[in-house]
């Protein structure tokens, strides 16, 4: 019985009891991080609680095996945010997405603003409370992991003595988040008694702006009826017409269904199926005539629309025009699907792995090209681990960059944390124009994401837990709690109050945008319930790509400019 006794002793620091302990505080922490508390859970978090817990009952990791665990685990973590936020990274600066990430980065600074204020206050009043468990609060009131792994791998990279320093910003983390996540929808809620905003109304007005600015592709059919472009070709209309179009299919006044390719010549009568933009369909009114109502089979007949899948790597980031699909297969190429986004099917447009894209044309011409391109979901549910540990070789490569800014009396460096969240988001993103295959299925991504955040969040926990007790359950964490509600509160309050105020946003973004602004998964699921729908989702993955980025490197110039 001695091997049981030992494998459950505190002080046993054995392999096979580290890999015990933290299996066991992860599968605790994620069980009970789905009990709700109304209507709240803390999902994965509660892991950090449960570490919390066996490291106060004297469960401890040798040093250097919890070090290795909480920053491979942090890395994984960031390196797959990276990786999924970054093809949508640059486009979410677009149109809408700017006011809404303005809006956001208003809200970092203010979080900045009231942590500042709040030290210099209770230092001038006498308070211990020093400027890193200060930032260690601030990342647990925003509810953003990841600022503190960041915060905690910068003090380490400094000063490697600052142990017990890392540990106090954990213990504050600890302290600020439950009320952080509360903090967050108690704001929702004022918001929508304060400027007595009707739910039902706000779905109905945020469907008819998305009907009139609907930008994805869509089907139309027009009836030829202007002389002037009669006897034009296909190419011919391309350099008269400036929008984006694509002309899925004609039928003649005969009645026969043709594919036209770029030296077609448009007859009077035809009917032409366009494929484009909301916004231009007036264009092409004017251009080729009225807009006609016709069902054109897709599944029967001659003629047929297919989705095709890209699954072979050598069309990884291939332009859709070298593929020749009019002249070498006599098939129409109408849209691009990638991540669920229908695209237009512009020929300068560049194919991912994992990208959909819809063909017309004989059903044998399509299946030859289906075979070229591979169209199999069994090759996407391959993990593509080369891609993922480049990114990580190359992440800590520019992570270790010394950077030297005025004002700092250390060089900063992106981290352990911040580099490759950085490389992930240029590799997803551009990844594509080097033939480097970057797609990664979403439960793949999800996995190695929960396994980081789990791994991190066990490890500070387990770390934290001896003198957590000691130092949070007295007047100092009473007023830490404090702290952290102010820095969750106030920030978010004014943002809300601004965005409806003064720029009239919807109540939906609203819920999403400060959700992502405090990148908070309970949050989002609190929007979506009151919204019945995904709307708060879109908004909160417009900023949360730019806001994780920034509460990242936010965290580490704090540390950094207080050292």
């Amino acid at each position: 019985m001695n091997w049981l006794i030992d494998l459950f002793t505190p002080s046993s620091h054995s392999l096979a009891n580290t890999i015990m302990l933290y299996s066991f505080v992860i599968f605790t922490g994620i069980f009970l991080g789905k009990v709700k508390i109304l209507g709240v859970s803390l999902g994965v978090t509660f892991v950090l609680f449960v570490g919390l817990l066996m490291g106060h009952l004297g469960f401890g990791v040798q040093p250097d095996t919890l070090h290795f665990l909480r920053e491979f685990g942090l890395i994984l973590f960031i390196f797959s945010i990276g990786m999924q936020v970054g093809p949508g990274f640059f486009s979410s600066f677009k149109e809408g997405g700017i006011r809404m990430n303005a809006l956001a980065m208003l809200g970092i600074g203010l979080n900045v603003v009231v942590m500042l204020v709040i030290f210099f206050c209770q230092q001038a009043a006498g308070g211990a409370t020093t400027i890193f468990e200060m930032v260690g609060i601030m990342s647990g009131a925003v509810t953003n992991t990841p600022g503190l792994g960041a915060a905690q791998q910068t003090m380490l990279q400094v000063n490697a003595d600052a142990y017990d320093i890392s540990q106090q910003m954990s213990m504050g983390y600890a302290a600020a988040y439950p009320l952080g996540v509360i903090g967050i929808i108690l704001v929702m809620i004022l918001i929508k008694k304060f400027f007595r905003i009707d739910v039902d109304k706000e779905i109905e007005v945020i469907e008819d702006d998305k009907k009139a600015s609907l930008m994805a592709p869509h089907r139309v059919t027009f009836r030829l009826t202007n002389e002037l472009i009669e006897g034009l070709t296909v190419r011919k209309l391309h350099t008269l017409i400036s929008a984006d179009f694509v002309l899925s299919r004609v039928e003649t006044v005969a009645g026969n269904e043709v594919i036209p390719n770029g030296e077609y010549v448009l007859q009077k009568d035809d009917l032409v199926l366009v494929i484009c933009s909301v916004k231009d369909e007036e264009i092409f009114n004017r251009f080729i005539g009225p807009k006609v109502e016709k069902k054109w089979e897709v599944e029967k007949g001659p003629i047929v629309s297919r989705r095709i899948i890209v699954t072979k790597t050598e069309y990884n980031g291939a332009k859709l025009g070298s593929l020749h699909m009019r002249t070498a297969y006599g098939l129409n190429v109408t849209r691009v699907n990638r991540a669920g986004v229908d695209l237009l099917a512009s020929p300068n447009i560049r194919l991912q792995m994992g990208d959909r894209i819809t063909v017309v044309g004989k059903l044998e011409d399509i299946n030859s090209v289906a075979d070229k391109l591979g169209n199999s979901m069994k090759r996407l549910n391959e993990p593509n681990l080369i891609t993922m540990f480049i990114g990580i070789f190359l992440g800590i490569l520019v992570g270790s960059i010394p950077l030297q800014f005025p004002g700092m009396s250390v060089p900063m460096k992106l981290g352990l944390a911040g580099g490759p969240l950085v490389v992930a988001i240029l590799l997803s993103a551009y990844g594509t124009k080097i033939h480097l295959v970057t797609y990664t299925n979403s439960s793949a991504n999800l996995l190695l994401r929960e396994i980081g955040i789990c791994l991190f969040l066990a490890s500070v926990g387990i770390a934290a837990g001896k003198n957590f007790a000691a130092t949070v359950f007295n007047l100092q964490g009473a007023l830490w709690v404090g702290y952290g509600f102010l820095i969750t509160f106030i920030p978010l309050l004014v943002v809300g109050i601004v965005a409806r105020a003064k720029y009239k946003m919807n109540y939906l973004l609203i819920m999403g945008m400060i959700s992502g602004n405090y990148t908070d998964p309970p949050a989002l699921a609190y929007g979506n319930k009151v919204a019945n729908n995904d709307y708060p989702a879109v908004a909160y993955s417009t900023v949360y790509p730019l806001t994780m980025f920034m509460r990242v490197i936010v965290a580490q110039v704090i540390i950094l400019c207080f050292l």
